[in-house]
């Protein structure tokens, strides 16, 4: 895991130029889309709304074992928003555990779990009927495993690391991670 967060971070430069720069974000392409919020009528740019920001993006889905990770996730946008850290999680069914209703899926997120930072309507991860933003993750780093995949992502939009589902919100490596785009 160590090695795939060295690769995102252009540390291992004896793939030469070439790959790195294959690998370079437009982030035009992969944050230029609207999306709605969890369970409202406003949709957002996430251009204006992630771009140009350290993030944390996840898939989530509210009747996972891993569900509890909310709680994690929670404490990390509130330790770190204050260095520019946006956590924003992104429902999503492709796994089959997602709620049908929004009205219940914010409510596990927001009443069972405290969860502050931005969650959106309910995407696809996966596949070729991913959110292009989905896709661009995938074309960086890879497809969601499974819920509650996170990708650190730096303020150019470039992931710099990613973690399945079992690695937990306060992992060491995981906040190495964020600590290393603040």
């Amino acid at each position: 895991m160590r090695f795939r967060a060295l690769l995102a971070t252009g540390l291992v430069l004896a793939l030469g130029s070439t790959c790195l720069l294959a690998d370079s974000p437009d982030t035009r392409t992969m944050f230029d889309h609207e999306l709605r919020r969890l369970h409202s009528d406003e949709s957002v740019n996430l251009q204006d709304t992630l771009a140009g920001n350290p993030l944390l993006l996840v898939n989530t889905a509210s009747r996972c074992g891993f569900t509890g990770q909310f709680e994690g996730l929670e404490a990390l946008h509130q330790e770190f928003a204050g260095s520019g850290l946006k956590v924003a999680g992104f429902p999503s069914n492709d796994f089959q555990q997602e709620l049908e209703d929004e009205a219940e899926v914010a409510e596990v997120c927001r009443i069972n779990f405290g969860v502050t930072f931005d969650m959106f309507a309910p995407i696809q991860v996966r596949g070729e009927d991913a959110h292009p933003l989905f896709r661009e993750l995938a074309v960086q780093s890879e497809e969601p495993g499974w819920n509650f995949h996170k990708y650190v992502v730096d303020r150019d939009g470039k992931v710099v690391a990613a973690f399945p589902s079992r690695v937990r919100p306060d992992d060491p490596e995981l906040r190495e991670a964020i600590e290393s785009v603040l």
